[in-house]
C-alpha cells in the first residue's frame, strides 16, 4: 500500500558505475525500511478517533470535493486481499462521515500482470476531469523494483451508484522498465495553454514530469520525462509529486523521507513553486528543488505521524498519516490550505 519502491539497474548494459552503486544502496534501503509494509492491513478498530467518522482508512488518497451539495470522493491504494488489489473508492456527503463504496474493478487488467510480474495491489491513484471525462491514473509496481507502470482508465462519473459508472481500461501511460526513474505516484495538471502534464516518481532519480495529450490522456508523442526535483543525497527519499496551479504560478507538493512504518514513519510534506509548469521549482528560500530544496508544509505532530501521499481539491489538502490512537494504523487526514505571501500553509485540525 505504500508508495515507495526502488529498483535495480542490474542487467542493464553500459550503465555508469555510479548508477549501479546507487541501485545497490537503494535496494538495501528498501529492504530495511519497507520490509514491514507488505503485512496485511490491520482491521479498523471499533473505537475511532474524533473528527472524521465512518470508514476513513485510506492510503495515498486522491480527493475530489463535491460542490453545491454533491458528494465527495476519495480513490486510494488497494488492498491485495480485497478485489484483486484494485483501487478503493470511498464517498462522503459532507467530507466528514465516510463510507466504503467498493473498488474500481474486481480483477486487474490482464496486461498489467504481464507488464509487472508479481504485482499485488495497485497504488497511489490520481483523478482528473477534462471535458466531461474522468481520468484515473494509478501505479502498478513491486517493492524493491522500478519495473513499474503508470496506467489509465476513464469514466463519465466517479459515483459507483450511478447507472453509467464503468471504468474503461486505457492501458499504459509510461513504464520505467530499463529506466533510471520509477514510474509510480502520478499527478496531473494543465499548463496555461491547457496542455496536460503528469508528474511522477519515487526515490531513484527523483521526481519527473512528462507531457500528456487530450483527449486520450496518454503520453504525448515523442514526449520524454524531465527531472523536476531531487534530494541530491542517498537514498533520495522523495516521491508523490502533485502540481497545483495557483495565482499564476505552479506549486509542486511532494512527500519526503520514509512512510509505511507506522509510528516510526518520518514522512512529511514539502512544497516548491515555479513560474512555468516545467520549472525550475524553488522553495521559499530560493533553493532549487533539483538541488534538494523544499519548503516544509506538514510534518508529524504529537500522535499524528508521517503525513504524506497528498492530493489537493479546492482548498483542501488530503493525505494519509499514522495515528497513535489507532496503534499506528494509517488513516485519512484533511487540512485546509491557507495562502500568505504566495506560499501555502496547512494546519492540522
Amino acid at each position: 500500500m505504500p508508495r515507495e519502491t526502488q529498483g535495480s539497474a542490474a542487467g542493464r548494459t553500459a550503465v555508469p558505475t555510479l548508477v549501479v552503486r546507487l541501485a545497490a544502496v537503494l535496494a538495501v534501503v528498501v529492504v530495511l525500511v519497507l520490509g514491514g509494509c507488505v503485512a496485511p492491513p490491520r482491521a479498523a478498530p471499533e473505537d475511532k478517533p474524533a473528527g472524521l467518522t465512518g470508514d476513513f482508512f485510506t492510503h495515498d488518497p486522491a480527493l475530489v470535493k463535491g460542490e453545491a451539495g454533491e458528494p465527495w470522493f476519495i480513490y486510494s491504494t488497494g488492498n491485495g486481499q480485497v478485489a484483486d488489489g484494485n483501487i478503493q473508492v470511498r464517498r462522503s456527503n459532507d467530507g466528514v462521515d465516510w463510507e466504503y463504496a467498493g473498488e474500481v474493478w474486481q480483477e486487474k487488467p490482464a496486461w498489467l500482470t504481464a507488464a509487472v510480474p508479481g504485482v499485488d495491489n495497485l497504488w497511489a491513484p490520481e483523478l482528473y476531469e477534462h471535458d466531461g471525462t474522468w481520468y484515473l491514473y494509478y501505479s502498478a509496481s513491486r517493492f524493491g523494483k522500478n519495473l513499474s507502470v503508470i496506467a489509465l482508465a476513464t469514466n463519465s462519473t466517479l459515483d459507483p451508484g450511478d447507472p453509467s459508472y464503468e471504468w474503461v481500461d486505457r492501458g499504459q501511460v509510461i513504464s520505467s522498465k530499463g529506466e533510471r526513474f520509477n514510474a509510480i505516484d502520478p499527478g496531473v495538471a494543465e499548463d496555461e495553454n491547457g496542455t496536460p502534464w503528469m508528474s511522477f516518481g519515487s526515490f531513484w532519480t527523483g521526481l519527473q514530469l512528462v507531457e500528456l495529450e487530450w483527449p486520450t490522456g496518454l503520453r504525448a508523442d515523442a514526449a520524454e520525462p524531465m527531472a523536476i526535483a531531487d534530494r541530491k543525497a542517498l537514498p533520495n527519499a522523495i516521491e508523490a509529486p502533485y502540481i497545483l496551479p495557483h495565482g499564476g504560478k505552479y506549486y509542486l507538493f511532494f512527500s519526503r523521507d520514509f512512510c509505511c512504518q507506522g509510528l516510526d514513519s518520518t514522512y512529511n510534506i514539502a512544497v516548491g513553486r515555479a513560474d512555468t509548469i516545467t520549472g525550475p521549482y524553488v522553495d521559499a528560500e530560493g533553493r532549487e528543488l533539483l538541488d534538494g530544496g523544499g519548503t516544509p508544509l506538514l510534518a508529524s505532530d504529537s500522535g499524528r505521524v508521517g503525513p504524506g501521499g497528498q492530493s489537493v481539491s479546492g482548498n483542501t489538502l488530503a493525505f494519509h498519516y499514522y495515528a497513535e490512537e489507532l496503534d499506528g494504523a494509517f488513516r485519512l487526514g484533511l487540512a485546509d490550505l491557507e495562502w500568505k505571501d504566495g506560499w501555502p500553509a496547512a494546519r492540522w485540525g
